[in-house]
Formats: C-alpha cells, structure tokens, sequence
C-alpha cells in the first residue's frame, strides 16, 4: 500500500460517502417529521437516474441534472398525498408494509417498461479525465468525482439553511417533536408532511442522478444503497442531522478503505462499524434521548 494509493482511496471514500449522506438525510428528515421507515428510498434513488438517461435524452445534460431530481421529488409528493397519508393513523406496521410493497411495485415497474438489464450512462465529456489539480500530485483522480462532491456540499448547505433558517424549516423541526402543539398553533402539517416526503425523495433522486454515471443504470441499482443509508441513519442517530453526515462519511470511509486493505472484509465492514456503535451508544453518535411525558 502507497502514499498515493492511500490517498486515492480515502478521497474515493469521502466521494461515496457524500453520496450515502444525501440518501441518509433523505431518509432521516423523512423518519423525523412522519414517523414512516421508507424502505421505497432506494428504489427513488434508482428512478433518479432512470430520470436523468430519459431527461438527457430529450434535453441534454444540464437541464436533466436540475429536472431529474424534481420530478422525482413530485413523485414522492404525490404518492404521499395519494396514498400514504390514508395510514397515518393506526399501526405504525402500515406505512413501513406500505412502503416496502412500494419499493417492489416500483422496481418491476421499472423492469418491464425499461427492460431488466438496464444501460450504461457515460460521464460527459467536459467531466472526462482525472483533475488537473490532483495530477500534478500524482494522483488520477476523476474531475467527476471532484463534481459529485462538490454538489453534494452545495445540497447539504443548502439544506442545512433550509431547516435552520426558514420558517418551513422551523415548522418542520416543531413538527418532528410535537405535532399536536403545532396544530394547536393553527398550521396545518398536512401540505407539510407532503413536502417533507417530497424532499427525501428529490435527496434520493439526486444521490442517483450523481451516481448514474459511476455504477450504470440497472433496476435494483438502489438495492445496496438503500441499505447503506438505514446503516447510515442508524449510526448517525435517527432524526439527526449532522449525525447522518458524519455517518455518510464513516461509512464511505471504512467501505473504501477496507477495500484497500483487506477486501475480503470490504462488504461487511460497515456492517462491523454499526455493530460496535450500537453497543458503546444505543442511540447512535448525534441520536437523543426522547423522552415521553404520560
């Protein structure tokens, strides 16, 4: 093992982990403010780049990259609205079976009108080639992967400022902890909820868009994934914020360089990861502990 190798598989790791961090906080915002485990989330993410090959088919790169993850966002809007709003109220169980039949429906959906073995996506080619900056280092490191990172911080900013500093965002935050106070307040969390689902699926939309290029465009492309980012919000904490995007980043981090030093443990390693978390804090690193007063 090199320097150089070193570094390419940590900065790899930083990359996929970017990636498992908007899958995450997708998943998380979706938990915290509705209460439903989404197992659909990575069936989203594959129809995100389903989305983007269609798109860029019609109009061309860069107006798929901004579409692309809208539509997929109105998708998980409607479906919301249309269906999963009816199972709020009674078991829990509901909406996680819901969700989980709607992660199959979808996946054979996608199977028999695009085919089963799906297409290869290329990178464009004003992102083709290693960036100069980390050449001359000695480093081939793909300017597309330096792209997925870089949006991948402008996203979580942006959706950092969103939660924090807007008044949806404070909405959203109070609805997460006390719903029935908020209501009393006279906001409605309906059309909320609605955005909020909505939201989680553009993230999952984008982190698909992001890695078309990178793994191809299959139908069960978002099976793996799907579970890193459970892993993710698992160890992050589940509702947190931070605790996903540091966990994005462990997991991305262990998976890349286990790889490099023994890739027989590659698979399993985040897996380990989340083993020993949950044995020294229950919670996760940045979960709270929620208390309920009788």
């Amino acid at each position: 093992m090199t320097l150089v190798n070193f570094i390419y598989y940590f900065m790899n790791g930083i990359v996929m982990g970017s990636l498992y961090v908007l899958m995450a906080i997708g998943l998380s915002v979706i938990f915290g403010m509705i209460g439903v485990i989404n197992f659909a989330h990575g069936v989203v993410y594959a129809v995100g780049a389903y989305a983007m090959v269609l798109v860029t088919q019609q109009l061309g790169y860069w107006p798929s990259f901004v579409l692309s993850p809208i539509l997929v966002g109105l998708l998980g809007m409607i479906i919301e609205a249309a269906f999963l709003r009816r199972i709020y109220v009674g078991d829990p169980l509901r909406g996680l079976l819901f969700t989980f039949g709607l992660a199959m429906v979808l996946e054979q959906l996608i199977r028999i009108i695009w085919g089963p073995s799906g297409f290869p996506y290329l990178i464009p080619d004003f992102f083709a080639g290693p960036a100069k900056s980390l050449t001359s280092l000695g480093i081939e490191f793909s300017r597309y992967r330096v792209f997925i990172f870089l949006c991948s911080v402008g996203i979580i900013a942006g959706l950092w400022w969103f939660i924090e500093k807007t008044p949806y965002g404070v909405i959203i935050r109070a609805g997460s902890r006390d719903p029935e106070m908020v209501r009393v307040l006279g906001i409605s969390l309906k059309p909320i909820m609605t955005m909020v689902f909505g939201l989680g699926a553009a993230l999952a939309g984008f982190a698909g868009v992001l890695a078309a290029p990178l793994a191809g465009v299959q139908p069960a492309m978002g099976d793996n994934v799907g579970n890193i980012a459970f892993v993710v919000v698992v160890i992050g904490g589940l509702g947190s914020f931070w605790g996903a995007v540091l966990a994005g980043l462990l997991v991305g981090e262990v998976e890349n360089l286990s790889i490099l030093i023994w890739p027989p443990i590659a698979q399993s390693a985040m897996y380990i990861l989340m083993a020993v978390i949950l044995l020294l804090r229950p919670r996760g690193l940045f979960g709270e502990k929620w208390e309920r007063f009788e």
